[in-house]
């Protein structure tokens, strides 16, 4: 690469929203929307159906496709709401009902789902800006040890969804988990490996740095791996068997090591060329002071985006991560999702049994626990009903290979 080149890529700016739609849950985490027949009703999942926005000035909310309004009487300031429909009260199931059931206004995404996917399916990427509320945000900088906390030192002494329970809900967003659904064409999605922070510190200029590459389950342009190329080579149209789902916790900027991508690649069958250094081939000792940075010019973008916000992507884009020109620790939590009939990266059941088993667990709604089983437990279906596909110790012990 001649030197004019380094960090030369186009940056592609999403700027941070000024307003977010509205999300309304009934205590069980329902969302409540309106059906295709203009009946209110609530949703298991985030699409247009369940999309409000809040009428300024006023107590009430508007839902953004059909226009019908609902009025909002506070029940407790620790719990929500009550709403009516033309002054009569909804029940859990936005039924009309004798009582009143208690609905939670929450952030929601800057843009209807429709939106989103929309761009995803012609661009093989989105960006879900800001999506993920300013508090579960907070806390993942403090459990990571950056922004405010950055003095502090992180140690990966247990699976982050393991030390607090907005991993589990960031894992739960459900615009996300919708687009991603309706992108890969199935309902069954899991984790390839429980979510994991990625804390990018400032560069030395002397750390090893990431060579482009898929991502799981892809794996195009790893090298020297036991795992090379997971998928073969292909180019069929219309099948998609991983999406990368990268929350940026940090303020992502070209300056502080957002990721660098080859927007469109996924389109091309074939991981990134040799000669953009793909792989592990720049992390090997000596590469960087021998040949230097992998290819960082103007046919490579970087996405920018605000802290919370979602960018998933087609994994056969070819990308990397970026360098780290700033003073300060840049962290984002990093989500391959797969469809169910694609073997995972790691096994997600421990983190997910440990996290039953924790305290964590009761700050989940009902909703967000049938979420988190969905995308975290692999299973079998067969004669003797749903099994789950865990780790054999024994077997694990038996297969390793002699010394």
């Amino acid at each position: 690469m001649v030197k004019d080149d380094i960090f030369q890529e186009r940056v592609v700016r999403v700027e941070k929203p000024s307003a977010h739609f509205t999300l309304l849950r009934n205590v069980d985490g329902d969302f409540l929307g309106v059906s295709d027949t203009n009946e209110l009703s609530t949703f298991d999942y985030t699409d247009d159906q369940a999309i409000w926005e809040q009428v300024e000035g006023t107590a009430a909310y508007r839902h953004v496709v059909t226009g019908i309004h609902l009025e909002a009487e506070s029940a407790d300031a620790e719990n929500g709401y009550n709403l009516r429909h033309n002054g009569d009260s909804l029940a859990s199931d936005g039924s009309i009902g004798a009582e009143s059931a208690v609905f939670s206004a929450g952030h929601g995404p800057a843009h209807l789902p429709s939106e989103y996917l929309e761009s995803f399916k012609q661009n093989g990427w989105a960006c879900l800006p800001s999506i993920i509320a300013p508090d579960i945000v907070e806390e993942l900088e403090k459990v990571s040890c950056t922004g405010r906390w950055e003095a502090e030192t992180y140690e990966r002494r247990m699976p982050p969804m393991n030390e607090t329970a907005a991993v589990a809900k960031i894992a739960t967003e459900p615009v996300s988990l919708w687009l991603m659904r309706e992108y890969m064409q199935t309902q069954e999605i899991r984790l390839g490996h429980s979510p994991g922070f990625a804390i990018l510190p400032p560069d030395d200029g002397r750390r090893k740095v990431q060579g482009w590459h898929s991502d799981f389950p892809y794996l195009w342009g790893i090298a020297g791996s036991e795992v090379v190329n997971r998928i073969p080579i292909h180019k069929v149209e219309g099948l998609v068997m991983g999406v990368q789902r990268n929350l940026c916790v940090s303020e992502f900027r070209k300056e502080n090591g957002a990721t660098c991508f080859k927007l469109g690649s996924h389109t091309f069958g074939q991981g990134p060329p040799v000669e953009w250094v793909n792989g592990n081939t720049s992390r090997e000792d000596g590469h960087r002071e021998s040949k230097g940075l992998p290819y960082t010019g103007p046919d490579a973008d970087v996405v920018e985006a605000p802290p919370g916000s979602y960018i998933v992507y087609d994994s056969r884009i070819w990308h990397r991560a970026g360098v780290n020109r700033t003073p300060h620790k840049r962290a984002a939590m990093l989500q391959a999702v797969i469809p169910m009939y694609i073997m995972p990266f790691m096994d997600t059941s421990r983190p997910y049994k440990d996290f039953l088993n924790s305290p964590l667990a009761e700050e989940l709604t009902a909703l967000e626990h049938k979420e988190l089983e969905s995308i975290m437990v692999n299973k079998m279906v067969g004669p003797q009903g749903h099994l789950a596909i865990t780790v054999d110790e024994e077997l694990t012990e038996k297969i390793q290979p002699s010394q």
